[in-house]
Protein backbone atom coordinates (compact mmCIF):
# COMPACT_ATOMS: atom_id res chain seq x y z
CA UNK A 1 0.00 0.00 0.00
CA UNK A 2 2.63 2.84 1.14
CA UNK A 3 4.66 1.82 -2.62
CA UNK A 4 1.36 2.59 -4.08
CA UNK A 5 1.55 5.82 -2.49
CA UNK A 6 5.06 6.33 -3.35
CA UNK A 7 5.08 5.63 -6.67
CA UNK A 8 1.79 7.96 -7.24
CA UNK A 9 3.66 11.02 -5.62
CA UNK A 10 6.71 10.42 -7.60
CA UNK A 11 4.68 10.40 -10.68
CA UNK A 12 6.17 13.77 -12.90
CA UNK A 13 2.61 15.02 -13.56
CA UNK A 14 1.84 15.06 -9.56
CA UNK A 15 4.98 16.66 -8.87
CA UNK A 16 4.54 18.97 -11.46
CA UNK A 17 1.13 20.10 -10.55
CA UNK A 18 2.29 20.82 -7.01
CA UNK A 19 5.22 23.02 -8.52
CA UNK A 20 2.53 24.81 -10.83
CA UNK A 21 -0.23 25.29 -7.68
CA UNK A 22 2.66 27.33 -5.45
CA UNK A 23 3.79 29.60 -8.47
CA UNK A 24 -0.46 29.74 -9.31
CA UNK A 25 -0.35 31.02 -5.50
CA UNK A 26 3.00 33.27 -5.71
CA UNK A 27 1.57 34.78 -9.14
CA UNK A 28 -1.45 35.04 -7.75
CA UNK A 29 0.02 37.50 -5.37
CA UNK A 30 1.86 39.65 -8.20
CA UNK A 31 -1.51 40.13 -9.66
CA UNK A 32 -3.20 41.08 -7.06
CA UNK A 33 -1.12 43.98 -6.26
CA UNK A 34 -0.88 44.73 -9.79
CA UNK A 35 -4.27 45.44 -9.45
CA UNK A 36 -4.85 46.71 -6.21
CA UNK A 37 -1.77 49.40 -7.04
CA UNK A 38 -2.02 50.14 -10.45
CA UNK A 39 -5.25 49.58 -12.08
CA UNK A 40 -7.47 50.21 -9.24
CA UNK A 41 -6.71 53.72 -8.20
CA UNK A 42 -6.74 54.20 -12.52
CA UNK A 43 -10.40 53.16 -11.59
CA UNK A 44 -10.99 55.45 -8.79
CA UNK A 45 -9.47 58.25 -11.05
CA UNK A 46 -12.16 57.65 -13.71
CA UNK A 47 -15.01 57.34 -11.50
CA UNK A 48 -14.51 58.39 -8.47
CA UNK A 49 -14.25 55.39 -6.55
CA UNK A 50 -11.25 52.64 -6.46
CA UNK A 51 -14.19 49.79 -7.30
CA UNK A 52 -17.44 49.65 -8.97
CA UNK A 53 -19.10 47.43 -6.73
CA UNK A 54 -21.76 50.58 -5.25
CA UNK A 55 -21.86 52.23 -8.86
CA UNK A 56 -25.52 52.25 -10.46
CA UNK A 57 -27.62 50.23 -7.91
CA UNK A 58 -31.16 50.30 -9.14
CA UNK A 59 -34.01 49.43 -6.88
CA UNK A 60 -37.11 48.13 -8.64
CA UNK A 61 -39.64 48.15 -6.08
CA UNK A 62 -39.37 49.63 -2.89
CA UNK A 63 -38.57 47.03 -0.13
CA UNK A 64 -36.74 44.38 -2.77
CA UNK A 65 -32.77 44.20 -3.29
CA UNK A 66 -31.67 46.99 -5.55
CA UNK A 67 -29.75 45.26 -8.96
CA UNK A 68 -26.37 45.53 -8.54
CA UNK A 69 -24.69 46.49 -11.94
CA UNK A 70 -21.20 47.58 -10.06
CA UNK A 71 -21.00 44.20 -9.02
CA UNK A 72 -21.32 42.82 -11.76
CA UNK A 73 -19.67 44.75 -13.53
CA UNK A 74 -16.18 45.13 -10.71
CA UNK A 75 -16.34 41.25 -11.06
CA UNK A 76 -15.84 41.83 -14.81
CA UNK A 77 -13.29 44.10 -15.16
CA UNK A 78 -11.49 42.42 -11.97
CA UNK A 79 -11.49 39.32 -14.62
CA UNK A 80 -10.27 40.82 -17.69
CA UNK A 81 -7.37 42.86 -15.99
CA UNK A 82 -6.34 39.53 -13.89
CA UNK A 83 -6.31 37.63 -17.51
CA UNK A 84 -4.73 40.93 -19.27
CA UNK A 85 -1.62 40.72 -16.80
CA UNK A 86 -1.54 37.36 -17.44
CA UNK A 87 -1.19 37.62 -20.92
CA UNK A 88 1.42 40.13 -21.06
CA UNK A 89 3.06 39.08 -18.00
CA UNK A 90 3.48 35.39 -18.53
CA UNK A 91 1.60 34.45 -21.85
CA UNK A 92 3.05 36.39 -24.43
CA UNK A 93 6.61 36.08 -23.28
CA UNK A 94 6.62 33.00 -23.18
CA UNK A 95 5.33 32.73 -26.28
CA UNK A 96 7.76 34.49 -27.81
CA UNK A 97 10.85 32.97 -26.34
CA UNK A 98 8.94 29.69 -27.60
CA UNK A 99 8.74 31.17 -31.24
CA UNK A 100 12.43 32.21 -30.98
CA UNK A 101 13.20 29.30 -30.19
CA UNK A 102 11.84 27.02 -32.94
CA UNK A 103 13.06 29.28 -35.82
CA UNK A 104 16.36 28.71 -33.66
CA UNK A 105 15.91 24.90 -33.99
CA UNK A 106 14.30 25.59 -37.63
CA UNK A 107 17.21 27.27 -39.06
CA UNK A 108 18.80 25.74 -42.31
CA UNK A 109 21.14 23.79 -41.63
CA UNK A 110 24.17 23.89 -44.63
CA UNK A 111 24.92 20.62 -45.61
CA UNK A 112 28.91 19.86 -45.62
CA UNK A 113 30.53 19.65 -49.52
CA UNK A 114 30.70 16.16 -50.26
CA UNK A 115 34.28 14.30 -49.78
CA UNK A 116 36.78 14.44 -52.89
CA UNK A 117 35.77 10.95 -53.79
CA UNK A 118 31.85 11.20 -53.49
CA UNK A 119 32.11 14.47 -55.59
CA UNK A 120 34.35 12.96 -58.28
CA UNK A 121 31.96 9.85 -58.53
CA UNK A 122 28.93 11.96 -59.09
CA UNK A 123 30.31 13.90 -61.73
CA UNK A 124 31.41 10.60 -63.68
CA UNK A 125 27.98 9.40 -62.95
CA UNK A 126 26.40 12.86 -64.53
CA UNK A 127 28.56 12.27 -67.43
CA UNK A 128 27.74 8.65 -68.04
CA UNK A 129 24.30 9.77 -67.91
CA UNK A 130 24.72 12.36 -70.60
CA UNK A 131 26.28 10.15 -72.84
CA UNK A 132 23.73 7.54 -72.42
CA UNK A 133 21.18 9.60 -73.16
CA UNK A 134 22.99 11.51 -76.05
Amino acid sequence: MLKGFKDFIMRGNVVDLAVAVVIGAAFGAVVASVVDGFLNPLIAAVFGQPDLTNLWDITLREGTAPLQIGVVLNAALNFALIAAAVYFIVVLPMNTLAARRKKAEEAPVEPEAPAADIQLLTEIRDLLARDASA
